[in-house]
């Protein structure tokens, strides 16, 4: 009997022992595992907090004009200081009121919801922390599987380790989804009550704090009801914590919320067109992914001018007005800076998405010739050189091929024409014959000075425009000569930052001198030719149908082909260009189809530049203005019926006295002198 006693005693001794054993082994191993998952996520780091936003595009005026976002899901980020105070209180009062005292598990809470779950024979108490829904928001599912369970622990031990209380709070109340396409807390401020999430009262952020919970159930929209109860238990749990009184509890459940359904304008309703040219910046010249743009909570600081715009659009609008499917493209830009005020690519963004501001390659015809006559100054030319405009056929020499160049409705002078009447009247012989003088390679090279990258030829037609350019592309040419000779890129975006206020991407303003400063100022002097009246001759300057709407001094040149019609042209602080056609190279029908650019442009810039100071173009030092007789290119004297003030390098300007309609004694005397003075530096050469 004995025996037996001691074996059992034995026996339990034994398994005590054991016992004993494999617990110091499974608790020592338990704590391994914990302290080596510790060290896993202190060597892992932070996890990189990849949260999908709403990247949001803003005019120069700092006004939203667009947003990109995840399929209809509205995200925005804001610091947790731009976050009114009552949300921060009641989400913590309600989701977690320990979250400043733990380190990412709440273990008696997690005790108390096990309990109550056991009574209850079900799931009907939640545990998670706010680090642990936030955790589950960033990287998981919402599956309820063990694996999971443990990825979640594992993610809220390194979120707790990397970051501060304040950024995984200001995470959470930015990433937790509100019901309609809201996630986070500006959005739901924005859509339920349009405003924004420091600007909440005490009854509104009680009550948005209840949604979370159950979106779609907890809905002030769907359930106001069920909303009302849960912000009662919210306002309850609030004066419990000390965060409010009673008093302000009872007030604010009894307040009468409106909620507005704030829905954000679709991106493509505000400029449109310049919205697509900034997303093909984004992607071609800046190489920002695409999903970066989509999910990446951008904040694009653009270039558009929303009156500016505003005003575009309604011009074309209003000077555009029969039903045909004739298309128009307008682009507006400073040309001191680059930067893109207003863009438009057609007549409906819903019909066609085609940006013919950008992807439209079009003939420009006469707009072309400024930088034929830029070239003519380089090599001689002036306002005042001379050429006979009459019908000419050039023989090509290929024994071939002859050209044929005509003048809009066959009208010549048959006479000689100055190179500023020649600008002003678009007369094609003068053109045509200087191109070939020059040699049209050099008008190539010209062009490609100026910021035309479209493929050209060096042929005689290239003087009358018969290659294809962008409209931004000419524009932005032209604005060579606004800005006294300098070249800059088109800009459409300024900056770039992320939702933090970090910057991105800065745009580095640059210019380069590509022409000849004194040479630019004579050019904008023939441009303004355009509309000067005193140039006409077999014709009229072809301006002149425009000339009374501009109140300001300008430049500019049209043109036409049988399928487009074009205006460009520019003040000192803007340059504009007008493109008018069919997609089908569909030949323009009457003369409203050809004059619509005119009036367009015209309207335009006179709308815009209205109550803005009138500046004038500088004149170098290198430039002097004399008084001529405008028929001839020759000084003008007091017998001339018609003069008028033109500008030329010093040293070019013309020293011939006009005496078409007789001379002066005065002007006598003067040319009498000159012949003396001759006559004297002849004998001194000649001993």
């Amino acid at each position: 009997m004995k025996f037996w006693q001691v074996y059992k005693e034995a026996t339990k001794q034994q398994k005590i022992r054991w016992m004993k054993k494999w617990g110091l082994i499974t608790s020592g191993s338990c704590i391994l595992v914990f302290i080596g998952l510790l060290l896993l996520a202190k060597l892992m780091g932070p996890p990189a907090l990849l949260v999908p936003q709403t990247t949001i595009m803003y005019a120069a005026d700092g006004s939203k004009m667009g947003e990109i976002n995840n399929g209809g899901q509205n995200r925005y980020w804001v610091p947790l200081e731009k976050i009114d105070k009552h949300v921060i209180s009641a989400t913590l009062s309600i989701e977690d009121k320990s979250f400043y005292n733990h380190n990412g598990f709440d273990f008696k809470r997690i005790a108390g919801a096990l309990l109550a779950d056991i009574k209850a024979g079900a799931k009907v108490q939640g545990a998670s922390t706010i680090t642990q829904q936030y955790a589950r928001n960033l990287f998981l599912t919402h599956e309820k599987t063990w694996r999971r369970k443990f990825q979640e622990a594992f993610y809220t031990l390194r979120l707790e380790m990397s970051y501060s209380k304040d950024e995984i709070l200001e995470g959470y109340l930015n990433t937790i989804y509100y019901g309609h396409g809201s996630y986070g807390i500006q959005s739901a401020s924005r859509f339920y009550f349009g405003k924004n999430a420091e600007d909440l009262s005490l009854s509104e952020s009680s009550l948005l704090a209840g949604i979370p919970k159950g979106p779609s159930f907890y809905s002030p929209i769907l359930h106001e009801d069920n909303a009302k109860k849960r912000q009662d238990i919210i306002l309850a749990s609030m004066v419990e914590d000390g965060a409010i009184k009673k008093e302000q509890a009872k007030e604010a459940l009894s307040k009468k919320l409106t909620y507005v359904q704030e829905e954000d304008e679709e991106a493509a309703t505000i400029a449109p067109y310049f919205q697509d040219a900034v997303m093909r910046t984004l992607k071609k010249e800046l190489n920002i992914h695409a999903n970066s743009i989509q999910f990446g909570g951008l904040r694009i600081y653009t270039t558009l001018d929303p009156k500016m715009q505003e005003m575009a659009e309604h011009t074309i609008e209003n000077r555009i007005i029969d039903n045909s499917s004739i298309q128009t493209a307008l682009v507006a830009m400073d040309p001191r800076s680059g930067d893109v005020k207003a863009l438009i690519g057609g007549r409906d963004f819903e019909e066609s998405s085609f940006n013919r501001a950008l992807q439209a390659k079009r003939a420009p015809g006469s707009t072309f010739k400024p930088f034929l006559y830029y070239t003519a100054l380089e090599h001689g030319y002036t306002a005042s050189t001379p050429i006979k405009s009459e019908p000419t056929t050039f023989v090509m020499g290929d024994g071939v091929s002859d050209y044929k160049p005509k003048n809009f409705k066959n009208r010549y002078a048959n006479d000689f024409i100055t190179m500023a009447q020649a600008l002003a009247l678009s007369d094609n012989i003068y053109a045509v014959k200087t191109n070939l003088y020059l040699g049209p390679d050099k008008l190539v090279k010209t062009a490609k000075k100026f910021g035309i990258k479209s493929e050209l030829a060096g042929i005689p037609s290239l003087a009358l425009g018969s290659k294809s350019v962008g409209v931004l592309e000419l524009t932005n040419a032209y604005g060579v000569f606004a800005n006294g000779g300098k070249k800059v890129e088109p800009v459409f975006i300024s900056k770039i930052t992320n939702s933090k206020g970090d910057v991105l991407y800065k745009h580095e303003y640059k210019s380069e001198q590509v022409i000849d400063e004194n040479k630019a100022f004579v050019m904008t002097d023939l441009l303004s030719g355009t509309f000067d009246e005193k140039l006409n001759a077999y014709t009229s300057v072809t301006g002149a149908s425009i000339n009374q709407y501009l109140t300001v001094p300008v430049a500019g040149k049209s043109g036409s082909t049988p399928t487009d019609s074009w205006m460009i042209g520019y003040a000192p602080q803007l340059v504009t260009g007008v493109w008018v056609g069919y997609d089908k190279n569909e030949e323009l029908h009457d003369v409203n189809d050809t004059g619509y650019s005119k009036r367009i442009w015209a309207y335009f810039m006179k709308d815009v530049l209205k109550d803005e100071k009138i500046l004038s173009f500088q004149q170098p030092e290198g430039v002097t203005a004399v008084t001529i007789n405008p028929k001839n290119g020759k000084l003008a004297t007091d017998s001339c019926p018609v003069t008028r003030i033109s500008y030329y390098e010093k040293g070019t300007e013309p020293v011939e006295f006009c005496d078409e309609h007789g001379v002066s004694e005065e002007i006598k005397e003067k040319l009498e002198k000159k012949e003396k003075e001759k006559g004297f530096f002849r004998r001194i050469f000649s001993w």
